[in-house]
C-alpha cells in the first residue's frame, strides 16, 4: 500500500485523527467552458479527512472511523454527483465536493458530546490533482 503525503493543517487541539478513503463516482459539468468534463465520466476519489478535538468519548475516541467511511463511502460510492441533492444548483467539481464532504461530516461532529471538529478535506480526484477544503473559524464555532 502506497503511503500518501497530505498537507497538515495548523491547530492547537491534543488529538487529530485522519482518515484515508475511497469511493467511484461519475459526474459531468454542464457547461461550455467544462472542456472534456462536460461529458458524463467517472472518477475513483481517494479522500483524505482530518478531525481535531481535545476531548474523547467515552469508548475513547474522537469519532468511530468506520463512521466516517460510512457517512462518505454510502452517500456517494457508485453514484452521479450531479443526482445528489447538494449539487442540484450547483457544478460537481472537485472543489464543491470537498465542501460537501466537509458540510456532512461536520453536521455529524456537532451532535457529539466531546466536541471535536472537521479541520481539512482533501479530495485526490486524479493521481496529479487534488483539492483542499479547510473551513473558516467561524464556521467550526
Amino acid at each position: 500500500m502506497m503511503q500518501q503525503f497530505y498537507p497538515q493543517v495548523q491547530h492547537d487541539y491534543r488529538f487529530e485523527l485522519n482518515k484515508d478513503m475511497n469511493f467511484s463516482a461519475a459526474h459531468f459539468i454542464p457547461h461550455e467552458d467544462a472542456g472534456k468534463c462536460k461529458v458524463m465520466h467517472g472518477h475513483t476519489y481517494f479522500i483524505n479527512v482530518t478531525i481535531g478535538g481535545n476531548e474523547l468519548d467515552p469508548l475513547g475516541f474522537l469519532i468511530d472511523f468506520k463512521q466516517l467511511k460510512d457517512l462518505i463511502h454510502k452517500k456517494y460510492d457508485h453514484s452521479v454527483l450531479n443526482d445528489h441533492p447538494e449539487f442540484q444548483n450547483t457544478f460537481p467539481t472537485t472543489e464543491r465536493l470537498a465542501e460537501q464532504i466537509w458540510k456532512s461530516i461536520q453536521d455529524v461532529l456537532l451532535t457529539r458530546d466531546n466536541r471535536p471538529v472537521c479541520l481539512q478535506v482533501v479530495v485526490r480526484e486524479t493521481p496529479t490533482s487534488y483539492v483542499v477544503y479547510r473551513p473558516v473559524r467561524e464556521e467550526l464555532l
